[in-house]
């Protein structure tokens, strides 16, 4: 039922509607995202991929819908690491609040062409060369664990090549001309540093996307149900953005919940030929247990502030 064009069709005017309604009705003047607003949207995507999930199960059956409800799971969990990322790319460029959204709204829009064709590419290589999987799981293994011991570092989006290719092709304004990505100064089209920012929120979503699809097709093969989980996880992510980024903090320990399950799943899809393959639902239970755990652990064990300790006065003169 999967391979019927129509149904890739209807599912894709469906997405392209909803993304109309939003930037043309719900968002068709640039504002600052409140907090509430935020939330509100974070339960419509939530509830329209329930919705989804249940037709899903419905009409292709209860293996289907558990596949599709696993894979929406840890695209979702996944793309909190995403969320803080972001965060600290408009930290750095001090890109303000009312064209925060105009910024993820393109960039999801590139978001879903480019997991689109890597699904469809994966999807493929999978089919004609079935040990590839093998490389899948070794790689979300080593991505699970260097993602567990690795400390945080520091972003410098001055330092990518890729802005630093952008800059030697076209020239960049000093500042933001409003909620414009480019400018004709002088005669010149110029591109103003919200475009820069823009690149920067696709670059960080294609290195995600990395990690991310290879560990959906551990849970399932089927590449539509592959790429409608990935396409719901990354719909809610600009409001999910705006929820989190404020609170990303306290969930410090998260990181290493996401590293544990993209080590098991990577576990997973070495096993997957094997008289100890993993069942869908036992993943689900293992998936949400760790990111629930690594909720709750961060919530009891708070990160620690770092206190900065003044300087020591300098001794009292001695008469």
């Amino acid at each position: 039922m999967t391979d019927n064009i129509w149904l890739w069709v209807g599912f894709n005017v469906f997405v392209l509607s909803m993304l109309a309604l939003d930037l043309g009705v719900f968002h068709k003047k640039a504002h600052i995202v409140t907090f509430r607003e935020s939330l509100t949207w974070t339960g419509v995507w939530v509830t329209l991929a329930l919705i989804f999930n249940f037709a899903v199960l419905h009409f292709m059956g209860p293996q289907k819908g558990l596949e599709f409800f696993t894979g929406y799971v840890i695209e979702k969990s996944l793309s909190v690491d995403n969320v803080f990322v972001i965060a600290l790319l408009f930290s750095y460029f001090a890109v303000p609040l009312i064209y925060q959204h105009k910024v993820l709204f393109w960039g999801i829009i590139g978001a879903l062409v480019m997991r689109a064709a890597m699904i469809f590419l994966g999807a493929a290589l999978i089919e004609q060369f079935t040990w590839i999987i093998y490389i899948f799981g070794a790689f979300l293994i080593l991505t699970g664990i260097k993602m567990i011991v690795k400390r945080e570092e520091e972003i410098h989006p001055e330092r990518n090549p890729l802005v630093r290719w952008f800059k030697k092709l076209m020239p960049v304004t000093n500042d933001y001309r409003e909620d414009r990505f480019f400018v004709r100064e002088k005669g010149i089209l110029m591109a103003t540093p919200l475009f820069i920012v823009l690149l920067m929120v696709e670059f960080t979503d294609l290195i995600f996307a990395v990690d991310s699809i290879p560990a959906i097709f551990a849970v399932t093969r089927d590449p539509f149900i592959v790429y409608t989980s990935n396409v719901f996880a990354i719909l809610g992510l600009r409001s999910l953005y705006f929820a989190l980024a404020g609170v990303m903090d306290k969930f410090h320990l998260l990181k290493i919940g996401l590293g544990v399950v993209l080590t098991f799943v990577g576990v997973k899809m070495l096993l997957g030929h094997t008289a100890w393959k993993i069942d869908t639902h036992i993943s689900l239970i293992v998936i949400v247990s760790v990111l629930a755990l690594s909720v709750i652990a961060s919530l009891v064990w708070p990160k620690k502030a770092h206190v900065k300790l003044p300087a020591p006065a300098d001794p009292p003169p001695q008469s």
